[in-house]
């Protein structure tokens, strides 16, 4: 694996590719939870294999390659999450009253990705890595930049945050 990446930061196409198509489905996954699309998850993992193979030499500890993957598709994903809500729709949302059977069939497809929505970034970020990714708080702080501590109190922020939507819910 540390050879492949090597061969990769000198500028082999092959090598990168290999390495790229290992962690293609995390990246899916974790872009997908942000944009909750399957056209701009796909979208996201384009520009994060473009990024990456662009700024391959820059990554000084091979051992860290997913980290520093993941870190460019959550950086990707933040994007484009931030440029959508810039748009507006010319569309209004869906209003008045909805058939009895289609209100149940919206409460049933509540989802924990639904939840996860409502966070805010730094609280995704976390979760995602922690529980879709199973990252150790010591790889998510790399990834996100911020000390291990405030890692742990976001986790902790974040989960407190959906069990508490969850009960509100009657879910629990």
């Amino acid at each position: 694996m540390l050879k492949t990446i090597k061969k990769a930061r000198k500028g082999d196409d092959e090598a990168f590719s290999i390495l790229f198509k290992k962690y293609e489905k995390d990246i899916y996954r974790m872009a997908f939870i942000y944009v909750s699309n399957q056209s701009d998850a796909l979208d996201i993992v384009q520009e994060t294999a473009y990024n990456a193979f662009k700024n391959i030499k820059s990554l000084k500890k091979p051992k860290f390659f997913k980290t520093w993957l993941m870190k460019i598709a959550i950086r990707c994903s933040l994007d484009l999450t931030r440029n959508r809500n810039k748009t507006f729709h010319l569309t209004p949302p869906l209003e008045g009253n909805l058939p009895d059977h289609i209100n149940e069939d919206i409460d049933l497809k509540m989802t924990l990705r639904h939840l996860i929505d409502d966070l805010n970034e730094d609280e995704k970020s976390v979760i995602l890595l922690r529980f879709y990714q199973d990252f150790t708080f010591k790889d998510i702080s790399k990834v996100l930049d911020m000390p291990l501590g405030t890692c742990k109190t976001i986790l902790y922020r974040a989960v407190n945050k959906l069990r508490n939507n969850l009960k509100g819910d009657d879910l629990l």
